[in-house]
């Protein structure tokens, strides 16, 4: 593949430029395009805002496909950045499991990214704070599946490793079908097999990785504590971090540990998901997520590791849904909670304030204000942007 080059725009005032990218792998609209595809930017097709700008849903094709259109700040040096990296790394990755992007435009100052619509938005618009209807534990189980297939794929299934670097609820995707697919490549990284890479810390506050966090060496296992964040935030459908809670409830990742260590687990799980889950697919299922958020990366699994666990995780459900079926076809049944309850063994040590104070320390030496820089620009939807900050630090 050639080398692509790209001239970026730099202000309001920047010129009209074009990209080299193969045009058989990414399509380049003009301007004049994307306009007529969003009706000139018209505030009633927005479906998603950001610190990177705005998404729209919009009409290519004389109307025949939808698509989402994410319109870049031309004003952020950053926005460039993650502009160039997604647009690169997308136009060359297929996987069912990650979002597809159509083509970009690079023209008279603006920087947009067209992606296929996703109709059913982000994982966490069916988790909470949402009107929609709760995902079943089985659905649930699938999407997991496919976010962690998808990241899988980044890791294992190209020349290079790619480290997402901001895998979140609202960067998990979801097709007609609830098919998974993982997006928003503006951090990611090429990693080195095997091989830690220095470098700034980023990331969203709740889902990042406490070893890259104090040592800024970033590798597969990164992501890997991401997902067992999600897989925790899909169990108990609450926010990563919450602040209204008591401190030992705020970080979720923590605070399943320790209800786990304690046996109490079942008492945090969404209430809708109560009697749904076998006893032994809820077994499995919490222990891969906890494996996943351990404080130190080589305690951790692989992504081989969690899509193979979880599929066989997915088999224990769908095995014991079909033998209560069996026995009563077509009657309501119900797995009794107190067979959900265990404690968990085998913990080394205690972490459970370890990352607090990863943030807090952070926090405190960059100076006045929050000390994090907002970075992302995720293909998100509105209402579900004020807690998923991509920070800098």
């Amino acid at each position: 593949m050639t080398t692509n080059c790209f001239c970026w725009p730099r202000g309001k005032a920047a010129r009209t430029t074009a990209s080299s990218l193969p045009g058989q792998l990414c399509r380049q609209f003009s301007l004049h395009e994307i306009k007529k595809a969003t009706n000139n930017f018209h505030q009633d097709l927005i479906i998603g805002e950001g610190g990177f700008g705005y998404v729209y849903k919009g009409q290519i094709d004389d109307g025949n496909t939808t698509v989402a259109i994410k319109r870049m700040n031309p004003e952020s040096r950053q926005g460039a950045n993650e502009f160039k990296t997604e647009t690169i790394m997308l136009s060359q990755l297929r996987h069912v499991h990650l979002v597809s992007l159509i083509g970009y435009c690079n023209e008279g100052g603006e920087m947009i990214l067209v992606y296929d619509y996703m109709p059913n938005g982000t994982l966490r618009d069916h988790l909470y704070e949402t009107r929609n209807d709760p995902l079943p534990w089985r659905k649930r189980l699938d999407i997991c599946i496919g976010a962690a297939s998808g990241l899988q794929f980044l890791h294992t299934g190209v020349k290079h490793p790619i480290i997402h670097r901001d895998v979140k609820t609202t960067n998990i995707l979801l097709d007609q079908n609830f098919v998974a697919k993982v997006s928003d490549f503006g951090l990611s990284k090429r990693g080195l097999d095997k091989t830690a890479v220095s470098t700034m810390v980023k990331g969203t506050l709740g889902y990042l990785d406490p070893e890259y966090a104090r040592r800024r060496q970033l590798t597969e296992k990164s992501d890997v504590y991401s997902i067992g964040v999600v897989l925790f935030e899909v169990l108990c459908a609450r926010k990563p971090l919450d602040q209204k809670l008591a401190p030992e409830q705020c970080n979720l990742a923590n605070w399943a540990r320790k209800c786990m260590e304690k046996g109490t687990i079942i008492e945090i799980i969404d209430p809708y998901l109560k009697g749904k889950i076998a006893p032994e697919c809820f077994k499995l299922f919490v222990e891969v997520a906890e494996s996943c958020v351990r404080d130190e990366g080589n305690q951790r699994p692989t992504m081989n590791d969690v899509v193979e666990k979880l599929g066989f995780a997915l088999e224990l459900q769908e095995d014991a849904d079909a033998a209560k079926e069996k026995i009563n076809p077509g009657v309501d049944y119900t797995y009794p909670d107190q067979m959900l309850s265990f404690r968990l063994a085998g913990t080394t040590g205690d972490h459970s304030n370890r990352y607090d104070n990863v943030q807090s320390r952070h926090v405190s030496e960059s100076g006045v204000g929050t000390g994090f820089t907002a970075t992302s620009i995720g293909l998100t939807y509105p209402s579900l942007n004020s807690d998923t900050t991509t920070t800098q630090l």
